[in-house]
Formats: C-alpha cells, sequence, structure tokens
C-alpha cells in the first residue's frame, strides 16, 4: 500500500503520538515524521483552522493503526469500549426490543443516551430515524482514517443533540493502490460467529482523487440456552424460568376466582373432555428462553466513495457517497396468548371444549410458531460541496459551501402473532359434520372451512390430533398473518462556512469561523394495518409521520491573549455562539467559552462552559401511540408488596386485600412484575427542547524530562434541564398513590372486578433533570530500546455524580444511579504494546468496577445489604445485593508478512471470564449485563495490500 503524503496528514500522525487522549486498550501508533510546516487543521470542537491541535476541550483520536490493532471487527465496538462511553443503548442481549432502531449500533456518552451524542462524518451529521438516532454502522471500518471524540458538549458548534459529546468519524481519502481485509471469529463455544470482508482501492492524481471502500460483515446469533446466565430467566431458580402460559396449554371455567386452579392436558390424550387435563403443574409450563436469541444476528453490506477534484488552484470539488443495507432478526418465544386479554374465551358450544356448555378462559403459548422480526434497512448518503481558500494580504481564508442528503428506508416483517378475529372465531362454536371432520358454526348454520377453522388449544405435541392444532397448516393458515411495517426518514442540508485569520494581535492571530445551515428533517413510520387496528397479539400502534425544518447561524473566535512571557508561554479564549430557529418550537441560542493556559512548556491548562440543547424528534412530536407490556410494573397499593398499601388513597380504589397482577392474571411473587395487559405510550406536539451546561476543566503533562509520557486529567459536568422524558407507569402510580398528587390519577383505570391497573396512556413530557459529573484520567508512554518499542496506555473514566428526576415536583427525592445496573462508578482500559521489525502484540484490558441491584430474594446468598437504604429511598429499606468487578483480557499479534500483507491472530476476553448473573437484566433481557462478553471471543484477520 502506498499512501500519498501530505502536510496534513504527517500533522495528524504527529498530533496522534503526542495526543494525551490517545485510546486506551490499543496498540500505539507509528511515529510520524516531522514536518517543517503545517497545515491548518480542523479539530473536532471547533471550525477555525489551525495549526496547533490541542484545543481548550478534551478530544479523544483513534488513528487508523489503532484501530487494525484491535479484535473489534465494527466501529461500534471500539466506540462502546471507550471508558467515557456508556451502556449500549441497544443491546444484541435484547431481543424484546422491537423498535425501529433494532439492529442498529449506537454509542451512548457519559450514560446520558445515543440521543444526547451527536455523530458526524467528515464533519456532517449522520442521518436519523424519527426517534433520533444515529447508526454508525452505516460507516464501512475500512474507510475510516480516524476517530475524533469530543468529550464535551458542542451544540454552539454543531447544534442539536451535541449535548454529552461529538463523535466525528473521518473517512480516508487521497489513497493510492488497493487494500483487501478478511475477518473471522467465534465464541470458544462453537457459535456467535463474526466474519467481515472488505476492499479499498484508490486512485490520485495531480488533480484529485477517487477513493472507492465496500464491506460485507456478518454476525451470526448465540441462543439463550446454550448459556448458563441466559438458560433460565433466573440462574440458580429454574422455577422462576417457567411461565404459566405453556405450550400444552390450560384452561379453567370463565368467571373463576383468580386463585382457582387451571387445567392442563394429559399426555397421549385426545385433549377434548375434562376427563383427559389434570391440574397444572410445574411440567406444564413453559420456558420462553428456550426459543430466544441472546445475540441477535445481522447482516450488513456497504459501499462508500470519496472524491475530490481541483477546478482551480484555489477550488475544489468534494464528494462523499454512502451506501449500507443492513438485514437484521430477532427470535423470541411464541406469543403466550390468553384468552381474556384478547376477548377471545372458547365458546360453550365448542368441539373442544373440555366442559361443554360453559365457557372457559384458556391460556396458550404458540410454541410452533416463534415470534420473529426481520427489518430490513437500506441507508444512502450523499454529499457535495466547493471548497477553498483565498488570501487577503497576508491572510488566509478557508471556505466551503454545499449540500448533504441522506435516506433511511426500512422494511420490516412480523411473523409469530395471533391474529385475534381468527382466533375469536376458531375458538367459537363448532361441531363434528357428517364427514367426520370438525367445523366452525352449528349443523344448523355451518361455516365453510375456507373462512374458519376450528383449533383446539391443548392439541399438540403429541396430545390431540394434528388436525385442529397448531401443527395443521390450515389453523396455521389462519390464526397467523404475516405483517409488515415500513419506514423513511430523510435530511436535506444546505450549509456554507468561511473561517480565517481577522488580525493579528500581539500574542497571535485572532482567529474565527463563521457558518449558515437550513436543514429539514422527514420521516415516517407505518405498521402494518393488522397491527394497528389491534387485530393482533403484536403491540397495537399508531402510524409516525412528521417534519421540520430549521435554520442556523453561528460564529467562533479564537482570542490569543499572552504568549511567550514567564507565566504564560500561551494564553488564548476560544468564543461560540449559534442561532437555530425551528418551525417547531422557536428559537434557542446556545454559546461556549473556552480557556488555554500553557504557565510552562510542559504543562497545560485548559477548561470550557458550554451551553447545549436537543431538539424534540418527529418521534417525540408527531409519533403514534403504541402498546407495550410494562416489565418491572410496581403497583403500590398491592397488599403484600406495595408502599402505600392500606392507605386512605388507595384504599379508595382497591379493597385491602388487593393483589397486583402479573402475565397469566396470577398474582404478583415480588414488587415488580410484567403486566398482563398492555399500556399505551405515545407523543407530545407540544414538547420543548432539553436544554444543558457542561464544564471541563483539565490538566495535560507532558513532562520533557521523560521522552514519551503524557498526562491528563480532566473534570467534567454536564446538567441537562426539561429534560424529555415518557411519563413512565411506575412514575404516574407513585405519584397518584405515594405523593398524593390527584391529577395523577387521572391517567389510568382499574378493572372493576380484579382491581388491577387495565388500561393507562402515557406520553413524553418536558420535566426534571439530569446531573452527571466525573473525572477522566488518561496516561500514555512509548520508548524505543534494543529489544523493540513499547508502549503502554490507561485510560479511566470516574464518575461521581449521576442523578436524575423525572417530575418538576420540587419535594421529589432525585434518583441515584451510580453504582447501580450498567451506571459503573469506574470504567478503565488499560493496554501494553511491543512492535519490533515484522512483529508487534498488544495486551488490553477493560475494567467495570462492581454495582448493586435491587435482591432478588432476601437471603445472604443474594442480598449482601439487605438494611440498604438512601436520600433517593427516602429513608425506606431497600435491600441491595453487591455486584463484583469485571475485568476482560484481549490479546492480539501481528505478523508482517514480506508479500505485503499482516496476518493477526487474537482473542477478547481470552481468560473467558464471565460476570456474576444480574437479575435485574441490565440493558438486557437475561440476567446478565448486556454491555459484557459473551464468552471467549477468538479471531483472525488477514490484510493484504496491493
Amino acid at each position: 500500500m502506498i499512501l500519498k503524503s501530505t502536510k496534513l496528514r504527517d500533522a495528524i500522525g504527529l498530533a496522534i503520538i503526542a495526543s494525551t487522549t490517545t485510546f486506551a486498550g490499543t496498540a500505539f501508533a507509528q511515529s510520524s515524521p516531522q514536518a517543517t510546516t503545517l497545515d491548518r487543521v480542523e479539530v473536532t470542537g471547533s471550525r477555525i483552522r489551525q495549526v496547533d491541535i490541542e484545543t481548550a476541550q478534551p478530544v479523544l483520536a483513534i488513528s487508523r493503526q489503532e484501530l487494525e490493532a484491535q479484535g473489534f471487527s465494527t466501529i461500534a465496538d471500539v466506540l462502546q469500549n471507550i471508558s467515557a462511553a456508556g451502556s449500549p443503548t441497544f443491546s444484541r442481549a435484547s431481543p424484546l426490543t422491537a423498535n425501529q432502531e433494532a439492529g442498529g449500533q449506537y454509542i451512548n456518552m457519559r450514560n446520558l443516551g445515543a440521543q444526547r451524542t451527536l455523530v458526524l462524518v467528515n464533519g456532517k451529521r449522520l442521518g436519523i430515524s424519527p426517534n433520533g438516532y444515529q447508526d454508525i454502522s452505516a460507516i464501512p471500518m475500512v474507510m475510516v482514517e480516524r476517530m475524533e471524540i469530543l468529550k464535551d458538549g458542542a451544540s454552539a458548534v454543531y447544534g442539536s443533540d451535541a449535548m454529552a459529546g461529538v463523535v466525528n468519524i473521518i473517512t480516508r481519502k487521497n489513497f493510492e493502490g488497493a487494500q483487501a481485509n478478511a475477518y473471522y471469529g467465534q465464541f470458544s463455544a462453537g457459535d456467535g460467529a463474526k466474519q467481515s470482508l472488505d476492499f479499498m482501492m484508490g486512485f490520485s492524481g495531480d488533480r484529485g482523487s477517487l477513493t472507492v471502500g465496500a464491506d460485507y460483515h456478518k454476525e451470526e446469533e448465540v441462543w439463550a440456552r446454550d448459556r448458563w446466565y441466559s438458560r433460565d430467566t433466573a440462574p440458580g431458580f429454574p422455577a422462576a424460568s417457567l411461565t404459566p402460559v405453556g405450550q400444552w396449554g390450560n384452561w379453567r371455567p370463565v368467571g373463576s376466582a383468580s386463585s382457582a386452579p387451571w387445567f392442563a392436558p394429559n399426555r397421549g390424550s385426545d385433549a377434548i373432555g375434562a376427563d383427559d387435563f389434570h391440574p397444572q403443574t410445574a411440567d406444564d409450563q413453559s420456558r420462553s428462553n428456550d426459543q430466544m436469541h441472546l445475540l441477535t444476528p445481522l447482516e450488513r453490506r456497504s459501499l462508500y466513495v470519496n472524491g475530490n477534484f481541483d477546478l482551480t488552484d484555489d477550488v475544489r470539488f468534494t464528494t462523499d457517497l454512502g451506501y449500507m443495507r443492513r438485514e437484521s432478526g430477532r427470535q423470541i418465544a411464541g406469543y403466550p396468548t390468553q384468552s381474556g386479554a384478547i376477548g377471545a374465551n372458547m365458546s360453550p358450544d365448542s368441539y373442544f371444549n373440555p366442559v361443554p356448555g360453559t365457557a372457559v378462559e384458556w391460556r396458550r403459548r404458540g410454541w410452533e410458531e416463534p415470534r420473529t422480526t426481520d427489518t430490513t434497512v437500506t441507508t444512502w448518503r450523499f454529499t457535495a460541496a466547493l471548497e477553498g481558500s483565498f488570501e487577503i494580504g497576508e491572510r488566509f481564508f478557508d471556505w466551503d459551501v454545499g449540500y448533504m442528503y441522506t435516506d433511511n428506508e426500512q422494511t420490516t416483517v412480523n411473523n409469530g402473532n395471533f391474529y385475534i378475529p381468527g382466533v375469536r372465531a376458531a375458538v367459537g362454536p363448532s361441531f363434528l359434520n357428517s364427514q367426520g371432520v370438525v367445523q366452525c358454526g352449528t349443523a344448523a348454520a355451518p361455516i365453510a372451512l375456507t373462512n374458519c377453522v376450528p383449533w383446539n388449544p391443548f392439541a399438540g405435541f403429541g396430545t390431540g390430533a394434528v388436525a385442529n392444532s397448531l401443527d395443521d397448516p390450515a389453523v396455521l393458515a389462519k390464526l397467523f398473518r404475516q405483517e409488515h411495517a415500513l419506514g423513511e426518514t430523510s435530511t436535506h442540508n444546505y450549509f456554507a462556512n468561511l473561517s480565517g485569520s481577522l488580525y493579528t494581535l500581539p500574542a497571535g492571530d485572532l482567529g474565527f469561523a463563521v457558518g449558515l445551515e437550513h436543514r429539514k428533517e422527514e420521516g415516517g413510520y407505518y405498521p402494518d394495518a393488522i397491527a394497528q387496528s389491534g387485530d393482533s397479539t403484536n403491540l397495537a400502534s399508531g402510524p409516525t409521520f412528521g417534519a421540520y425544518s430549521l435554520d442556523e447561524v453561528y460564529a467562533e473566535l479564537n482570542v490569543p491573549v499572552l504568549a511567550d512571557i514567564t507565566g504564560a508561554r500561551e494564553l488564548s479564549l476560544s468564543l461560540a455562539s449559534r442561532y437555530s430557529d425551528y418551525d417547531t418550537f422557536g428559537d434557542t441560542t446556545n454559546s461556549k467559552v473556552g480557556i488555554k493556559w500553557r504557565p510552562i512548556d510542559d504543562l497545560l491548562v485548559r477548561g470550557t462552559w458550554s451551553e447545549g440543547f436537543r431538539a424534540p424528534t418527529i418521534g417525540n412530536l408527531f409519533g403514534g401511540g403504541s402498546q407495550s407490556f410494562t416489565t418491572g410494573f410496581v403497583d403500590p397499593c398491592d397488599s403484600v408488596y406495595g408502599i402505600a398499601r392500606g392507605t386512605p388513597r388507595c384504599l379508595r380504589d382497591v379493597a385491602a386485600n388487593y393483589r397486583q397482577l402479573q402475565q397469566g392474571f396470577i398474582p404478583t411473587t415480588s414488587a415488580a412484575a410484567q403486566t398482563p395487559v398492555p399500556f399505551t405510550s405515545g407523543s407530545n406536539p407540544n414538547l420543548q427542547p432539553e436544554t444543558s451546561v457542561s464544564k471541563t476543566l483539565g490538566l495535560v503533562y507532558s513532562p520533557s524530562y521523560v521522552q514519551g509520557l503524557s498526562l491528563a486529567l480532566d473534570w467534567w459536568n454536564i446538567r441537562i434541564e426539561n429534560t424529555v422524558v415518557s411519563d413512565a407507569p411506575n412514575t404516574m402510580l407513585s405519584d397518584c398513590y405515594v405523593n398524593l398528587i390527584e391529577s395523577r390519577c387521572a391517567g389510568f383505570t382499574r378493572d372493576p372486578v380484579t382491581q388491577i391497573v387495565n388500561t393507562l396512556t402515557y406520553g413524553m413530557r418536558n420535566a426534571g433533570y439530569t446531573d452527571t459529573e466525573g473525572y477522566d484520567f488518561d496516561v500514555s508512554y512509548n520508548v524505543s530500546t534494543d529489544y523493540g518499542r513499547f508502549g503502554a496506555k490507561w485510560m479511566t473514566t470516574y464518575v461521581s455524580r449521576y442523578e436524575a428526576k423525572a417530575t418538576n415536583d420540587a419535594t421529589a427525592v432525585p434518583s441515584q444511579y451510580v453504582g447501580f445496573g450498567g451506571y459503573f462508578r469506574v470504567r478503565s482500559n488499560a493496554s501494553i504494546s511491543w512492535a519490533m521489525n515484522d512483529w508487534s502484540a498488544n495486551w488490553g484490558i477493560r475494567y467495570y468496577s462492581g454495582s448493586m441491584e435491587s435482591c432478588y430474594v432476601n437471603t445472604p446468598e443474594f442480598c449482601s445489604r439487605p438494611q440498604y437504604a438512601a436520600p433517593d429511598t427516602q429513608g425506606r429499606i431497600s435491600p441491595q445485593n453487591d455486584l463484583g468487578a469485571n475485568t476482560f483480557h484481549d490479546v492480539q499479534i501481528t505478523y508482517s508478512a514480506p508479500w505485503d500483507a499482516k496476518i493477526s491472530i487474537g482473542a477478547n476476553n481470552v481468560f473467558n471470564h464471565e460476570a456474576s448473573p444480574w437479575y435485574r437484566q441490565a440493558n438486557s433481557n437475561f440476567s446478565y449485563y448486556g454491555g459484557f462478553d459473551n464468552g471467549r471471543f477468538l479471531f483472525m484477520k488477514y490484510q493484504q495490500n496491493f
């Protein structure tokens, strides 16, 4: 491979080596030759081009060499493993995730949510979904030259969403030659294979260049039944994994008490008369994890083209064209149908009714037809711009003007959900006709088999006849219908920027940047008509469609104050402000101030104060309502676990012995459970933007007496006000029954018989705040010896505070998140690297501090802090269990072959470390943290240069 050398590339290479914020956990970058002169460089976080790449704000640089020196195969894997990253927003260990974003890859900085991290490609926005998520898998890894991660707010420079940070993916340009890469790996358990094939080629001449990269990537599924921590819903408690809605079905007469027994079919019986049934036992229940993915599969193809052409000596045309097609899937267990929930009790006149003449309610999981979701997303990206420079006097000015367009088209196909009208008809009146065939209707009024096929919910798996069971194709054709959903989003962005130097101050040039931008976001999502109508057991949802546009103008100044004097080798200020005018909520202005002070050559002091905002998304403003079975639902009035049980407010609505019911309409066995009926969430067209204030203060020390050593310590604080929050069901009930806010009781109703919450509608609202604070500490050291070049890097993020409130009630106590679930107090990455001649090696360490979770059961083994109480529990005892720290080790060895190739082998989580179960299922649908490795992953890579 031959790369065209430019001053810009030399400057970037030098910056990567000298930077104190280099990526920990990867191999070191190779030395670049010292450049005698440096072009002006635009560093993420500012539009002002300058020679000095060290700014007032903390920027993490990840070079191409560092990407290749590790075992991760996607951009997302790299970014999600930096210490400043939070938990995965949509973990692949969450097959129950059924939104539009399922299957994509997102970056969640500071645990503030992926919607609050802005992603750029070559300084331009990546397209967003209607809900505001940016899928970073749209860029093939082979095309990445480097990534810059700004760990600070930047709405004053880039606009909405840049609250927690900015990720800027810079693609490869001016490439000459060709390069092919192959990657293959799988878990040592023999599953979850990943493979990548990519190819890049480039042409460069005196007037321009063209670089083309193509990528194919595939990740296979891992089944929950194949890991001990996901085989059962609660490892160590097999009974807790069983659900009463089994694959053999069960029934009881309509109107039975909630404590009345259910009856399951005797194996091998006809499953028709009452004598063919027995009271349900654990053997009649199902373990849904047997049919579920632990890691969902995906397949992706992408193409990226970068071109530039010098129209004149001072004007250049640049363009980017990107294409990505992603196919992802998920499988979960067959739907647990409950006749009472869908209004489909078995008719007294059904041929299959165990007690003819009496209506029965029944339950049956569709085990023969697991639920699957297959999503295909096609993404197009196009940019075209003119850029150049001009000189007035001795001052240089840079400009660019252009257009960007992105388009995302999505198709989702769902299978395995019951068609409710078909089910109702199938369990309605039926009889045995003269041909010995069970037929819908009555002998006096038969219904043609082409219109209705009777169903016996208690047949299957060797019980009852195949005919009229879920193994009967005629039944499947009536009870299941394939559903299709369509979605599309597009972005149109027009921009113009100008930067340069206004005049020279005693300490240096006064730099500036100004710009204009017009952007329009448009998107929609259209569920299948069956789902919209509520005729499917697939969660009902309405269509989403909307659009908004905005105009923005910004200005930046870089003001040198002092230079080359005692106590101030350098002192400068950076100022930025951006005005944004939206046609939805109005306008907003956000500003930023930064200071950079170098009292001595070896020490840099830096700090920033910045305002930020996040505009409501299309989904927030125009989204159709959707249903979901709320997990972790807590009814404060439950007579066993409710914290407000027996209070006058509860006794107004429920009886003193009231019990909350869970799936299967049976009493809960813990304080929180999944609801047996779905609740409805929706949007709010009156939402206002979130606002934030970010602050950083840091030290960078590069002692001249220790060549190759750099240390950096940064304090950061981000506070977000007016947060857009979902008015959670638990919050609504707590406000009603615990905080006694009467108006909050109007959003739900209770069933007059069971007294459970049977309808609840909640939407988005602006309320509360999120406040987080912490420290980043980075160390890097490189040294050359007779035994090779050694490098050591260590990057740590310590979170001292993360608290949030989802209400404006001043008396409400904020929730504390640090040390709970996926909110780690400490994340740390370290690596040791070595290179000599044709060989190199890297050893990486990823550390997660211990955590706590609510006790699964109150025993010493599972509840190390049975008397835990904290301010956010308002003095009430909330038993917690300590979960230990976890460390994962990665290794890679690379050989540079004489035929211009590189061969690498390695392992992520080489010691096959497994964490303790996390029964509260943090970022996962299983009792295991969704961000941890799922075993030892072995891989090999081959790179061929031409």
